[in-house]
């Protein structure tokens, strides 16, 4: 609903769900980044649903979000139809984080659905080679 019907209020409500699970891991982070959209898919779409959710989320926990930091560096397919492996493949080397200054901090990845890991894995890559100690992903939901 969030992602393909532009029902952006959803974001405040469903980030309260993030805000508990947050709260019930006892995670210490120092900010909040959403998992980015390739320009192309965010002109498509108009929004990115992740930093939607990474925002409210932002302002339930009164955490710091990062928005710029990472990017993606190239156009990748829809994971759906994507097998195990197609998906590590198909996001491997496709972020980037620029310019933050984050080195020993935590990073809390915030996405919509988690179904193999890999486009988290992929953005923790990005993030720890700019010197982020630790990179932990929230995530509304886990598919199969």
């Amino acid at each position: 609903m969030l992602k393909y019907r532009n029902h952006k209020a959803v974001a405040a409500i469903l980030a309260t769900i993030l805000a508990e699970a947050y709260r019930r891991f006892e995670l210490a982070v120092d900010v909040l980044m959403p998992v980015p959209l390739h320009p192309a898919r965010l002109r498509e779409r108009g929004y990115n649903q992740s930093e939607l959710l990474a925002k409210a989320l932002s302002y339930l926990l009164d955490l710091p979000v990062n928005s710029r930091a990472l990017r993606r560096t190239r156009h990748t397919k829809s994971q759906m139809t994507l097998g195990f492996e197609e998906r590590h493949q198909n996001v491997a080397e496709a972020f980037a984080c620029d310019g933050f200054t984050g080195a020993g901090q935590t990073v809390l990845l915030i996405d919509d659905v988690c179904t193999t890991g890999s486009t988290l894995d992929a953005c923790a890559d990005a993030l720890k080679k700019r010197g982020v100690a630790a990179v932990w992903g929230l995530t509304l939901a886990k598919a199969r």
